[in-house]
């Protein structure tokens, strides 16, 4: 446990002491903020609008809060992931500069070694979540906070999830680079298309019914969805408070992916949470399998 202690500070000092990385993985929820308010705000208020029939009327608090609702369901579910990319490369830095080496031939399992690193790249990715999360909230507040507090407390579930999702897949991921080019090969895909396959960018509800299909079987989404059912509840509960017919929100509720389906069954949000849970523990169940394949190999070639 000493040693697991000593490495998970390791691990996480130097990934804040690298501030370069740091303050790109803390910006970028803060970038994304700021594009996403500025052009695609408008956007969203627009999508609303076309559901709403022409002769009710909704308030504007109802109006910016699904705006910031979607938006913060959007950037977190992106961030969460993108960002634990960016907090495990240290064992992608590690394995560059040969420093790798000199933890191995310590007396440290290596079990110990990949669990150090799990858990530090687990901590600094949900620091920065949290961050950011907390920012959201303030931009929620000024623009129409409708958030009960269940809802709340379900959201930083949902961000814990998606933030422990992350982690095991940039490890699995990160596990075969051995170069900081691969590196940043590996963070670009990441970042350029994991917001289209988990539905922040664009809804899985506007893609073909063959392209729905496909990515049902990516478990992102359902996190995507839990974030976005948990931000945009309080909204859509009051948008039929104000007379919005019941038909015309679940309409809305498909749209916005609050509602997401499996093929032409849709899922509710504990099937939503098992789903990820159930992802999180296999691949943390993959990332110690290799590894322990990997140790195993390394004692053989011994």
């Amino acid at each position: 446990m000493i040693k697991l202690k000593s490495l998970i500070y390791r691990n996480t000092k130097l990934f804040f002491k690298d501030k370069t990385m740091f303050l790109v993985s803390l910006i970028t929820p803060l970038i994304l903020l700021v594009l996403y308010s500025t052009f695609l705000g408008n956007t969203y208020r627009n999508s609303l609008m076309e559901f709403i029939p022409d002769d009710i009327d909704i308030s504007q608090k109802v109006c910016d809060g699904f705006v910031a609702g979607q938006l913060f369901s959007s950037i977190l579910s992106v961030s969460c992931v993108t960002v634990a990319f960016c907090s495990n490369m240290l064992m992608v830095q590690d394995k560059a500069n040969n420093t790798i080496k000199d933890l191995i031939i310590t007396p440290v399992k290596p079990s110990i070694l990949s669990l150090g690193y799990y858990i530090a790249s687990f901590l600094s990715t949900m620091l920065i979540a949290l961050i950011a999360t907390l920012i959201c909230f303030v931009y929620i507040a000024t623009s129409g906070w409708l958030i009960s507090s269940t809802e709340l407390v379900l959201l930083f579930f949902d961000i814990l999830l998606l933030v422990l999702f992350g982690t095991a897949l940039s490890s699995i991921i990160n596990f075969f680079l051995n170069t900081e080019g691969q590196m940043s090969a590996v963070g670009t895909i990441v970042s350029s298309s994991y917001g289209f396959i988990c539905g922040a960018y664009m809804p899985i509800s506007q893609f073909s019914i063959g392209l729905q299909r496909v990515i049902s079987f990516f478990p992102g989404i359902y996190g995507t969805s839990l974030v976005r059912s948990h931000a945009l509840g309080g909204v859509m509960r009051q948008l039929e408070n104000e007379g919005i017919p019941t038909e015309v929100v679940n309409e809305i509720k498909r749209f916005v992916d609050f509602n997401i389906y499996f093929f032409d069954i849709q899922v509710g949000n504990t099937y939503k949470f098992f789903i990820m849970i159930m992802s999180v523990i296999f691949l943390i169940g993959v990332y110690i399998l290799m590894n322990y394949l990997h140790s195993k190999k390394n004692r053989l070639k011994k």
